[in-house]
């Protein structure tokens, strides 16, 4: 996203002022599209902990199961999904998950990442991928709230013991920022009936029975925010539970629609990935 190396500067003055531990601390990072080449993981990987200025990752994903040709960070970093500057050209990589998935196995036999995991994967490469991982996939993030349920890939990381952590868990809310259409279109979850109802009836916001849904069914959430209020809100959303009918009228909201694919991003490209 960009962030790196602010986020770097931000944690080595906490640590070197005293607030907190390295070992206290999760750091989770990501693997973008063009460095899947085997021999390109690493690399990468040990720019991106320069620029978090630490020595390992506690977790590292694989951001989306798809390879793109490799572009050099000297030449453009981050470097989003075109090949060229001008964002008119897609090139796919020949790698494979495999390939990419033996790269994540290597930094872990390396100490460069405590853990490996994967993001925005469908069951079929999921179940490929556990043919040959040495290593199992810690962890899958997907983008996961009532309107994009994913009741069978929660089903299948719970019976492989993949911990699942849902993102966009305010549903469009993230995704009006990005001028995107489908999402502008679509009705706010903290502001739909069901959940100011039910705001109300627990004593909690809406986006608090937005999480609680996620986390009263085992799964980890990972909201955004930068209001020191809101932040603290989100937190309190595990030592209290919606009762069975109301977790089942929320279940009743899905609308198999999701917003983060790369089609809603790039409307003429041929990135079909969630096809």
């Amino acid at each position: 996203y960009g962030n790196e190396k602010a986020c770097g500067e931000g944690v080595a003055r906490a640590i070197k002022e005293g607030i907190v531990k390295r070992e206290d601390l999760f750091i989770v990072s990501k693997l973008w599209q063009t460095y899947h080449d085997k021999e390109n993981v690493e690399p990468i990987t040990r720019k991106q902990l320069a620029d978090w200025q630490i020595d390992y990752f506690d977790l590292f994903l694989i951001h989306f199961p798809v390879a793109l040709e490799y572009v050099d960070p000297s030449v453009r970093y981050p470097p989003g999904w075109h090949y060229d500057d001008a964002g008119t050209e897609i090139r796919w990589s020949k790698a494979t998950n495999q390939e990419t998935w033996e790269g994540m196995e290597n930094l872990v036999e390396k100490g460069l990442a405590k853990s490996i995991g994967i993001s925005n994967f469908q069951a079929q490469a999921i179940y490929d991928l556990l043919k040959y991982a040495k290593i199992r996939p810690a962890t899958l993030q997907v983008e996961l709230h009532p309107y994009h349920q994913q009741t069978e890939l929660v089903s299948l990381a719970k019976a492989e013991g993949i911990a699942l952590t849902a993102y966009s868990s305010f549903g469009p809310t993230g995704f009006i920022e990005l001028d995107m259409d489908i999402a502008k279109s679509a009705s706010p979850l903290m502001q739909h009936e069901v959940f100011t109802s039910l705001g109300s009836k627990y004593n909690k916001t809406s986006a608090q029975v937005l999480l609680r849904w996620a986390t009263q069914q085992g799964l980890a959430v990972i909201p955004k925010s930068t209001t020191p209020k809101y932040m603290e809100q989100n937190f309190d959303c595990v030592d209290w539970n919606i009762d069975e009918e109301d977790m089942k009228r929320i279940s009743k909201m899905n609308l198999n629609l999701k917003f983060n694919k790369p089609t809603n991003y790039f409307p003429t490209e041929k990135l079909w990935i969630f096809g």
